[in-house]
């Protein structure tokens, strides 16, 4: 079973915090009056709780009717590698590892999703949820189903958006990315432990919560604690006016289960991945060329500042756009394209966020004082060659790993075992490296006996040696053996 992702900290229990409202009197439920009266809360109508004056109980159902028809299950079949192995492949494995994989038929996995766009059949779930899935199945709340299609992924957000082809879909409106703050009410709606259209409430415990686990990744996470189990993962986060705020994405958990510590995309990510998967099918990020830290309340000191909000800039690249718009090394970046910068991660996300060629503001305090200027962001520079084994006619050995996009690894991935070997950047559906396994983001350290060090090692070993390739790979920080022909 798909679980949802789990960050590896100390659990906290917390206890889960309700609403506050104002008190409401029953005595004899009124079958005359309307089935379903708002409940003021604060003085505000616009809520999620309504009084049910037949039953004399308040209630958010009817809010609930219009959100849980927009959340779906989402079921996927991931087929094993080592199950598509023939016996000559399995003896390969013998031959040059000393021992036989184990064999194990095809993996199911269970997420939560939620429709975005009822006319184009658009879903929005997480990248983990689908990620190396060879089918993906959306299951309604009638109890219809249809197989889904990828529009596009992007796995630094973990978000994903998906495509069915279905009529009298529910779809959730998106909240404005700054409509939330810490104590609203919210509900997490999804499919824990394959139980479909659980609900849950709670309030919003934090935002602008940050994955340090995870430096390849841009996180800006909305902290909540409502219950988030195994399976809600890429279900909907809505506040009481049954408006989607988030993405539900990773729980804090010793044992895996909810301790009352879960996160959720916010919609600010939602919106601007959305629309480069909608146009291109992934996301292009822009880069303005500087490297950034934290500050400290040593630097605060010796840099003479007021505080020790905002993102230091340690160095600028020649020729960047930040050298072009004036920024040098000891600059604060306090505000970027008109949001406040707490620290360096504020800053990498607000860029990451942004397309090359956007332009946005730029906020920053040299001596004590404070400057504004405008940049232009420019494309990311790959500084690794590529090699695509689609069309590398000239080595026709590269035909075993057809479909997939080989680069040397890149610098800034934290991997366990270091930077030799070569990396995976893109697998073509269905295609012949698909078919052997091969991932997005595998890491091919080993090819038979031999060592990787970097692509040119692995284009000359593959040039002097013919297939089969008996691969050792490091994926997700475990190892694991594919017998590529």
């Amino acid at each position: 079973m798909k679980k949802a992702l789990i960050l590896s900290v100390a659990a906290i229990g917390l206890i889960a915090t309700p609403v506050a409202m104002s008190q409401v009197l029953v005595d004899t439920p009124d079958q005359s009056a309307p089935a379903f009266q708002p409940v003021q809360l604060f003085g505000n109508n616009n809520s999620s709780m309504t009084f049910d004056s037949r039953r004399g109980v308040v209630t958010m159902a009817p809010l609930l009717a219009k959100v849980t028809p927009a959340v779906v299950s989402i079921n996927t079949v991931t087929e094993s590698p080592s199950n598509q192995m023939d016996d000559d492949q399995r003896e390969l494995f013998e031959r040059f590892f000393g021992q036989n994989p184990r064999s194990r038929g095809p993996r199911a996995g269970l997420g939560s999703g939620v429709i975005v766009d009822a006319r184009e059949g658009l879903i929005l779930t997480n990248n983990h949820v689908i990620d190396g899935a060879d089918e993906i199945e959306v299951r309604l709340e009638d109890r219809r189903e249809f197989m889904a299609e990828v529009i596009g992924a992007d796995p630094k957000t973990d978000l994903a958006l998906l495509k069915i082809d279905a009529r009298n879909l529910t779809a959730l409106d998106i909240a404005d990315t700054d409509d939330v703050m810490v104590g609203d009410y919210v509900i997490a709606v999804g499919n824990p432990f394959g139980l479909s259209s659980t609900v849950t409430s709670g309030i919003v415990s934090a935002l602008g919560r940050d994955n340090r686990a995870s430096q390849d990744n841009y996180s800006d996470f909305i902290q909540t604690d409502a219950a988030i189990n195994p399976g809600n993962s890429g279900g909907a986060l809505v506040n009481s006016r049954g408006v989607l705020i988030g993405i539900n994405t990773a729980i804090v958990s010793r044992s895996g289960s909810s301790a009352g510590i879960g996160f959720a995309v916010p919609t600010r990510i939602i919106r601007s991945v959305m629309g480069q998967l909608t146009e291109f099918g992934e996301v292009r990020r822009g880069r303005i060329g500087v490297l950034i830290g934290d500050l400290t309340p040593e630097l605060r000191e010796g840099l003479d500042l007021k505080s020790i909000r905002g993102a230091l800039v340690s160095n600028v690249t020649e020729g960047s756009p930040a050298e072009k718009a004036g920024l040098e090394s000891g600059d604060v970046v306090v505000a970027f394209n008109g949001e406040v910068m707490e620290d360096s991660s504020d800053l990498r996300n607000a860029v990451g966020l942004l397309s090359p060629g956007a332009e946005a503001d730029i906020t920053y305090i040299r001596d004590g004082k404070r400057r504004t200027t405008r940049i232009t962001l420019e494309a990311i520079e790959d500084d690794n060659d590529v090699l695509d084994a689609s069309v590398a006619d000239d080595i026709p050995s590269m035909q075993s790993f057809s479909g997939a996009t080989i680069t040397g690894i890149p610098d800034d991935l934290d991997l366990r075992d270091g930077n030799e070997g070569v990396y995976i950047s893109n697998v073509r559906r269905a295609s012949r490296a698909a078919r052997a396994g091969l991932q997005r983001g595998d890491i091919i350290r080993r090819i038979n006996r031999t060592k990787l060090t970097d692509l040119k090692s692995f284009q000359t070993f593959i040039e002097d040696n013919d297939g089969p390739y008996a691969l050792v790979v490091e994926r997700d920080g475990q190892t694991a053996y594919l017998g590529v022909r």
